[in-house]
């Protein structure tokens, strides 16, 4: 028997009720609630789950390949067997990964860290891998008699958030692989030398045996592999002075961001297998300034003049200060278009919206729990505390902070109040307890 095909099983003990927090402070764990909450078909029982997991109502949970299982007591104390169950990777998405993993020594340190690398989920699912949870991605199954996710499995998901934030090989091993398996199969790779490796060669044909050809052209190549990183454009830092109207330093940072846009989309391209993209929409002049700004303040060169020259161009070419421009690139870099317009844009809540967002903060917090907000347009401040919630119009909501007077964008968009305001605030850094 393969040493893989062993029943590999943790048992986590029961959690702590989760009163005053959210129930994700990773960027994974956030994706891993995403999953469940923008795939349930029934929202109301998302929330009830909610509550029942911040009440402390999940047992035990066990963690197998494909499958999570935990008993959750109902408000009247009935218990219910809840289980999700999400799809194994097969052995040789699995031997993918592990190649993907020990390209970078980062990634394996980051592991040991407790830590989920972004670019190896990036890379993987680049190689058709899917490490997280997608839409639909995650199963219920429940002895209340649910057929879709029931509050009793929503309530297992967000117990399993919290234990996904402090072991990221909890997520391996429901994918398949425990995490001495793992660390094993990464030694022996990083170990060992690739010996089947073959040398490159050109590929194509001659130049005039394609004009002889004519109509008859053999099948293109395969499509190249994804190059580990963009291409790096050449310096422009030249003694030639340059043409009338033309700034090398803006000039040099566009086409950085050019390439690493090129390198995503190819990136896409790759892994869809049609070469097509979605079709893109078209940026307005703030939008498309917060986009360049955001690109240019994360990279290593943003506090060189130059660099500082070209904000200054954003700046005043979006009409917008420094300061305003830098907050609309920290809002893009939390959400794009959809985070700047709620950064920017203040509107009434009305009707059916407001009906739905009075509801949402009603049933993320337990009434003695739950913090004094005062509300104007879109936006709900905690009195006395330096926090702000803000409903975007797809009824999303969005962590912000006050820092220097001005309020600033804290984190990304959460369909729970409770989870957003938690990143807002300033201990939200803190481990779980």
């Amino acid at each position: 028997m393969n040493r893989h095909d062993s029943i590999e099983e943790r048992t986590f003990a029961a959690l702590p009720p989760a009163h005053g927090r959210g129930f994700a402070q990773t960027w994974w764990g956030r994706a891993w609630l995403a999953a469940l909450e923008d795939g349930a078909l029934d929202g109301e029982q998302v929330r009830t789950g909610r509550r029942l997991a911040r009440a402390g109502a999940v047992g035990a949970v066990s963690v197998r390949p494909g499958r999570i299982t935990a008993v959750v007591q109902d408000r009247d104390r009935t218990p219910r067997r809840a289980d999700v169950l999400l799809d194994r990777l097969s052995d040789a998405q699995w031997d993918r990964f592990l190649d993907l993993a020990v390209e970078r020594v980062g990634h394996v340190a980051a592991l040991l860290d407790r830590e989920m690398p972004p670019h190896l989920v990036e890379d993987a699912e680049t190689a058709g891998i899917d490490l997280l949870p997608g839409l639909g991605d995650l199963e219920a199954e429940c002895d209340c008699g649910a057929w879709d996710h029931c509050g009793h499995t929503a309530a297992v998901c967000y117990q399993v958030a919290r234990l996904l934030d402090q072991d990221p090989f909890v997520l391996l091993l429901l994918r398949g692989r425990a995490e001495q398996t793992l660390l094993d199969d990464l030694q022996a790779r990083g170990t060992v030398a690739r010996t089947d490796a073959e040398p490159l060669r050109a590929e194509g044909v001659d130049a005039a045996e394609a004009y002889a050809a004519g109509s008859i052209l053999p099948a293109l190549p395969a499509a190249p592999e994804l190059p580990e990183e963009p291409g790096v454009p050449p310096s422009l830092d030249t003694e030639a002075p340059a043409p009338p109207g033309v700034e090398s330093a803006a000039l040099e940072i566009l086409a950085a961001r050019t390439a690493a846009t090129a390198h995503l989309m190819l990136a896409q391209a790759l892994r869809d297998g049609s070469g097509r993209s979605a079709p893109t929409v078209e940026l307005a002049v703030g939008q498309d300034a917060a986009r360049l700004a955001a690109g240019v303040l994360e990279s290593a060169q943003a506090a060189d003049p130059p660099a500082t020259a070209v904000v200054g161009r954003l700046a005043a070419g979006s009409g917008r200060s420094r300061e305003q421009l830098a907050s609309a690139a920290q809002a893009w870099c939390h959400g794009g278009a959809a985070a700047l317009s709620v950064l920017e844009e203040e509107w009434t809540v009305e009707g059916e919206a407001l009906a739905r967002a009075r509801a949402a903060l009603d049933a993320a917090w337990e009434e003695d729990e739950r913090p004094v907000l005062r509300a104007r347009g879109n936006r709900w401040t905690v009195v006395g505390a330096a926090c702000q919630l803000r409903l975007g119009r797809d009824g999303r909501w969005w962590p912000y902070r006050k820092e220097g007077g001005r309020w600033m964008p804290a984190g990304d968009a959460a369909h729970d109040p409770a989870t957003a305001l938690t990143v807002a605030r300033p201990d939200s850094e803190e481990a779980l307890s």
